[in-house]
């Protein structure tokens, strides 16, 4: 007989999230183009005090509502918990976005339990928008309900991705530039604010061929819930495979087969 996995609800880890989100995203804004001080980590990937001070804010909002849960977030690290689940936060997700001055960066919240991201948070401070989504109960933006477009060819597609430079994609450039010839648009509106556009049917594809998890968590149940198909370059749907694509369901196998 096979096992029916019965989905719980999570409209309280929602609501703490999301204000969470709203509260983290006020704290952005008040360095967002101030003329911030920026660090480089051991990655050479820029920080500033609004990262940091954001996911501050969204571990203590967290750890307060789920005591038991653990974290993983982009500038402190992981923290174990007791109960099986963990939040995955980035507190500023494009931050070069951020110290430019442009407004598609996110604030971004993920819920991991038993090995699946069954809540996400995507907040856009600087374009006062929030979009999330829960296991089995849909994806939203400020209220309204959104869905994937109900594009089934490439050639009409309109394809995104946060940097286009071949250098990005090393050895998976080829497949890159399969899809750039056969999708019909391509635009370069990348990190969550990509995948939002995915998730709203504002867009159709969106490709990065480096992701970490805290870039995905918060994303995968936005796609999925809006009816699209968030996976990995490899096929697989996993928020630590390196990469991440979104794209309605039926587009799925003509990108993999493309990037392949």
């Amino acid at each position: 007989m096979c096992e029916v996995r019965r989905m719980r609800s999570h409209t309280r880890e929602l609501q703490v999230a999301r204000e969470a989100v709203v509260r983290a995203g006020r704290i952005t804004l008040q360095y967002f183009r101030k003329g911030v001080d920026v660090e480089r980590k051991p990655d050479q990937t820029p920080v500033t005090i609004a990262d940091r001070r954001a996911e501050e804010s969204l571990r203590t909002a967290l750890r307060d509502a789920f005591p038991h849960d653990g974290f993983l977030g982009e500038e402190y690290g992981e923290e174990a918990g007791t109960s099986g689940r963990r939040w995955i936060i980035d507190p500023i997700d494009g931050t070069q976005s951020f110290i430019r001055g442009v407004p598609l960066y996110g604030v971004l919240v993920g819920l991991e339990e038993e090995g699946r991201c069954v809540v996400g948070i995507c907040g856009l401070p600087a374009l006062g928008q929030t979009y999330w989504a829960a296991e089995g109960e849909g994806a939203w933006c400020d209220g309204e309900r959104i869905a994937v477009a109900p594009t089934t060819d490439l050639a009409q597609a309109t394809l995104l991705t946060t940097d286009a430079r071949p250098a990005h994609y090393g050895d998976k450039h080829p497949g890159y530039e399969r899809l750039l010839r056969a999708t019909a648009r391509q635009r370069g509106w990348g990190d969550c604010w990509g995948y939002a556009l995915v998730a709203s049917g504002a867009a159709d594809v969106m490709v990065d061929p480096l992701l970490n998890p805290w870039d995905a968590a918060a994303l995968v149940p936005i796609v999925e819930e809006a009816g699209g198909a968030f996976f990995a370059w490899s096929g697989e749907v996993s928020i630590y495979a390196g990469s991440g694509i979104a794209a309605p369901r039926a587009l799925r196998d003509p990108v993999l087969a493309l990037l392949r």
